[in-house]
Parts: C-alpha cells; structure tokens; sequence
C-alpha cells in the first residue's frame, strides 16, 4: 500500500472508529504528511543532488511502499528532526515535539499490523526521553495583580475580568471556554459539565468571586446571542452575524493576557494555559489530592497530572518538621 493512501486510511480510521476530536486527526494528519514529504524528498535526493529547491519532487507525483520503510528510515527521521529541522517560526524542535511526530508514527504503524501488512514493528519506534518539564505558574500575589490590571468601567473589561477569573477558577483549556455558551454556565449550583480532549467529560466549578464576575457580565449584556464571550471589535451587528460570528475568539483571549501581563508587571510570558497550571498548583499547594485535580482538570491518565506534584515540593519542608520524629 502506497504511504499516502495508508495516512488516508489510518485518518479515517482515526475520526470514525475511535472517535477522536478533529483536532487530533488534523494533526496526526500533519506529522504524518511531514515524515511522508521528508521519506520522499530523502529517497530521491540522490537522483537530484544537481537540481535546485524549486526542481525537486513535487510529494504528489510518487510515493512510497509503507512495507519498505524500515527502522533505519525511523532512525534517520528522528535525527533529522534533532539535528537539521528548524520549524520557521519556532526554530528548534523541542524533545517533547519531536516526540509527537514518533507517538504519530508509533500509532500509524499499530494501524497498519492490525491491517495485516508487513511493516515494521511499531514497538520499535521508542520515544525520545524528556527532561522534567518546568511548568510556569503564577503566584497569588501575581494573579491578584494580573485580576486589578483590568479597568472595568465598560463591559469589554468587565467581560476580561470575568474571562480571567473564570479561567483560573475552573482550570479550563482555553478553548473550552470559548466554546461555552451562556445557557451552559449554572450560576445557582456554580459548576456545570464540559467536555474536554477525546470527548471526556468533567464538571468544574465557580469560585464566589468568578460566579459574581460572570453575574455582573450578564447583567450588562441585553443580546441574543448565545456564546458565553462575546467579541466586541469588528463587524457592526447585522442580520449576517449570527452566534459563531460573535464568539469571542481563542487568539482574542491570549492578546488580551499577554496586555494584562504587561500592565501587571509579571516578568514571564503568560498564556491562557498558564492560568490553568495556576490553577491546578493552586489546588495542589492548598491541600488537595491529586486524584481530585486528575478529575477537575480533565487529564485521562495520573501521570499527567503528577507534572504538577515538583511544584508543589515546598510543602514537603512543612511535612517533614510536622510529621518527623527527629524535630519532636
């Protein structure tokens, strides 16, 4: 089977037999075609080493048995992405991306034993080993300058506040929060259900201080439509906008934290995910368990969320001098 009818298979089997979100097919669907460009243009280097960029292969013209792509093509590929890539914008791969191209591949080649072809054990695809990641998260004397950085005299700042202290209350992904709409969000009970990654679901909760911000939002607002955040810049209002129009977008939201940030004086570049490490340290410093915050965050498996469990190591001084016999 030819690599890029096998990626089209192994896609489709992504979105309708396990379900994934679009998302995630899209960018297996990006790893895979980036390793098949790479397969192709490697294979036929030897035929153009004379030619220029522009002469090379176009990568709809071939392609390639996915049966003869053997370990030592892997090899090759992994040292490419750790030694020679540099993605445009980012430069270097980090070992952790360069880890998502492999679990890609690692799952196309599982699909592919389960079709019955001959190809290379997708065990043998190991993954690179990641250093432990040093999470950023925002103190609570930070968070409370980043919440008093917002003037809210008008409605688009008291919709930032709202936006800011609904973030950190809930620990939601950020584009969770844009996809809520207002009939989702239960001020009475203060929690209400989302689903998150692979379509888990999970209920957060509102804190007092982010149930009151979301009330003072909704008393300003005398609209029809139905997103929880709206947009507020950009086309006037007409017949043409319906809801999606006026959703208040995932880019708008990190614009608007990056400009608080600033005017806050926080020194470290913050993101909408920042609040959401913020928010499970917050947890974890405070006494929760970590099985709880599994379950609050959303995460499918505990080991991804005992990333956390490093920053939380000033606790252990408190434990030790309380518990140990040595300080009695």
């Amino acid at each position: 089977m030819d690599l890029k009818e096998a990626i089209l298979r192994f896609l489709e089997y992504c979105e309708l037999d396990r379900n994934l979100s679009l998302k995630t097919v899209k960018m297996y669907g990006y790893y895979l075609n980036f390793f098949q460009t790479w397969l192709l243009l490697k294979n036929q280097r030897s035929k153009i080493k004379d030619q220029s960029e522009s002469e090379k292969i176009k990568v709809n013209e071939k392609d390639y048995d996915v049966e003869k792509i053997t370990e030592e093509m892997i090899r090759g590929f992994r040292l490419y992405l750790s030694h020679n890539y540099k993605n445009p914008y980012k430069g270097e791969l980090k070992r952790q991306t360069q880890n998502y191209f492999l679990v890609a591949l690692r799952s196309f080649f599982k699909y592919l034993t389960r079709q019955k072809l001959k190809v290379i054990s997708p065990e043998m695809i190991e993954l690179g080993k990641t250093r432990d990641r040093n999470l950023r998260h925002l103190t609570k004397e930070q968070m409370q300058r980043l919440f008093q950085a917002v003037e809210t005299s008008d409605i688009i700042g008291i919709r930032n506040r709202t936006i800011l202290e609904v973030l950190f209350s809930t620990g939601l992904r950020v584009s969770e929060l844009v996809g809520l709409n207002r009939d989702q969000v239960n001020l009475r009970t203060c929690e209400f259900g989302v689903i998150g990654k692979g379509g888990k679901a999970r209920v957060v909760f509102l804190s007092k201080n982010a149930k009151d911000w979301l009330q003072k939002y909704f008393d300003k607002r005398n609209d029809p439509y139905r997103p929880l955040f709206l947009r507020y810049s950009g086309p006037k209002a007409n017949d043409e906008l319906n809801d999606e129009k006026q959703r208040l977008s995932v880019r708008s939201i990190e614009r608007m934290i990056e400009k608080y940030r600033v005017m806050a004086g926080i020194p470290i570049r913050i993101g909408p995910h920042i609040l959401r490490h913020s928010y499970a340290t917050d947890l974890l410093y405070n006494g929760a368990d970590i099985r709880s915050v599994q379950e609050m965050l959303g995460h499918k498996n505990i080991a991804t969320t005992q990333i956390y469990t490093h920053i939380t190591n000033a606790r252990l001084k408190d434990v030790h001098e309380k518990f140990h016999s040595g300080n009695k």
